[in-house]
């Protein structure tokens, strides 16, 4: 049997999974044929960018395993494979490096340097990173990438607690993500105001977002015949960053290295919204993560208010309804409109004029959901540099739009959520799981067969009638990744009402807002326990 049948097949006859680490809910006898369909399709995705240890994004584009695409990969995989999802995580984790920074790439031996650049012969992470800490075997780049990781742990833990306690698994990777956001809190609050700063575009991983054009602008690029680009070999050069943007990229990451990735050198320093709002959900999801394992977790929740009121402060702009980046160097906002600065609304904590500024920006003329496009741009169509296919200047993407669909929920806007995860669903088959499409039309562009969105579309399909994703089971002595459900949908809904007082409860547009992330991210505790 191939890996895709495996993932996808029950034995017949029975309810059981074929493949003991299996786990298929959208299988049931109530799921659509479409559904089915799409699921399988984006199983099918996972198994062949499946190394052995990690999933690439694109087994042609970016043939290695990269950091913020292994966590929302995770998410998904927790469908498929709880043990899987785990491994991707642990992966990725044992690349860190000593102090506490995860790298953005771990880069595959096997695969030739030419396959993909800046290789790792550019980064040279075992020398230029040794006072860092960087492994001494392993080499990854130098720099890192949205902190999604504790929000992952925490989902992949959640699908099934029974496997996860067996292995261990939230207690090896807790330490290692509570190094990582004590780098990030510490070693790059370079505004001094308490948020993380990024030192390259890269970081924040909206490439070529025009939030980076007036920062980008101090960078003398490095000349273009000192780096080839290998990502022309397998995308159309329309649809990419301009080999301006890529010479300034190159330079940023060689002082970066030359200077052994020591931070607050650079001349770039951005704070970003979207980058802390991450950071600030997975304090959240470390707080649960803290108490399964036996601690208080009150610490880290302090943490997350402090992180939030930081980031309305320094990043709301009320006249505008949307945060901004605010560049280091000038101390200034960032005047451009980015999809980044609609991503808080994941967050539980955001004060409720906010949450409902952002709700007016998402559906306005400036990103137009819901009216003239199929999702959320990354980029204001309204804006001199939007153009619908070049990357991050306009086209939209799919962990952006999940991101912006787990957000409607959390705040109660229950239909437009609803609205968008079918368009996300749609678009994501439509276009053969595409890394990003043109906002209005729902073409592809850029690599097919993109990791992320056909684990972001799994994630989807898995919600039930009220957008909850199934926990697969409550670790009543099951789990060992064995795929059984151990507790069913019903066991949510009672969840719901235990916490916000029963389904029925919406009586206004914002009446149904869930005040934490426990139910929009499958954060339910078994004894309804929250804090």
């Amino acid at each position: 049997m191939d890996r895709t049948t495996q993932l996808t097949a029950r034995r017949p006859g029975t309810g059981a999974l074929v493949g003991g680490d299996v786990y298929d809910p959208a299988a049931s006898s109530t799921a659509t044929a479409s559904a089915g369909s799409l699921h399988r399709a984006a199983a099918a995705v996972l198994a062949d960018n499946w190394t052995g240890r990690s999933t690439v994004p694109s087994r042609k584009l970016y043939p290695h395993q990269w950091s913020w695409d292994s966590a929302f990969i995770a998410i998904g995989l927790r469908h498929l494979s709880p043990l899987r999802a785990q491994t991707e995580l642990e992966t990725l984790l044992a690349a860190q490096w000593g102090d506490g920074r995860i790298p953005h790439i771990v880069f595959n031996p096997s695969v030739p340097l030419d396959a993909y650049f800046p290789s790792p012969d550019f980064w040279r992470s075992s020398t230029a990173g040794r006072s860092a800490g960087a492994p001494p075997v392993t080499q990854t780049s130098g720099i890192v990438q949205p902190p999604v990781h504790a929000l992952a742990a925490w989902l992949v833990h959640r699908a099934d607690p029974g496997l996860s306690r067996a292995r261990g698994f939230l207690s090896r990777v807790y330490p290692r993500l509570a190094a990582w956001h004590r780098y990030l809190l510490h070693r790059r609050d370079l505004g001094g105001g308490g948020l993380a700063s990024v030192v390259h575009p890269w970081e924040q991983g909206m490439d070529n977002s025009p939030a980076w054009d007036a920062p980008l602008a101090r960078i003398t690029p490095a000349p273009a015949r000192s780096f080839r680009r290998a990502d022309l070999a397998h995308g159309a050069a329309e649809d990419r960053p301009t080999d301006l943007d890529y010479g300034r990229y190159v330079r940023l990451a060689a002082d970066y290295r030359d200077a052994g990735y020591a931070d607050g050198q650079g001349e770039f320093a951005v704070e970003d919204p979207a980058f802390n709002a991450l950071l600030i959900a997975s304090e959240h999801a470390l707080a649960r993560i803290a108490k399964e394992l036996g601690a208080p977790g009150t610490a880290r929740r302090a943490r997350a208010e402090r992180l939030t009121a930081a980031l309305v402060e320094r990043l709301w702009d009320p006249a505008e309804g949307m945060f901004f980046c605010r560049d280091v160097t000038t101390d200034a906002l960032v005047p451009e409109r980015g999809v980044s600065g609609l991503l808080p609304l994941l967050l539980p904590g955001l004060p409720r004029d906010i949450t409902d500024a952002l709700v007016r920006t998402v559906h306005g003329p400036h990103f137009g959901l819901g009216d003239t496009t199929r999702l959320v741009p990354s980029y204001d169509l309204t804006g001199e540099a939007f153009d619908p296919h070049r990357y991050w200047r306009g086209p939209a993407w799919f962990n952006t739009n999940w991101m912006l669909e787990r957000g409607l929920r959390l705040h109660g806007e229950l239909g437009r959520a609803d609205a968008l995860r079918a368009a996300l669903l749609e678009t994501a088959g439509a276009s053969g799981f595409a890394e990003y499409v043109d906002p209005y039309t729902g073409e592809a562009c850029g690599a097919l067969g993109f990791g992320w969105t056909a684990a972001l579309a799994l994630d989807l399909l898995h919600q039930d009638d009220h957008g909850q994703g199934h926990d697969h089971g409550q670790g009543q002595g099951g789990g060992q990744g064995d795929g059984q459900h151990h507790a069913g949908p019903e066991r949510h809904h009672d969840d719901l009402e235990r916490h916000h007082g029963g389904p029925e409860r919406h009586h206004g547009p914002h009446d149904g807002r869930h005040h934490d992330n426990e139910v929009v991210f499958g954060m339910c505790d078994q004894g309804g326990d929250r804090e």
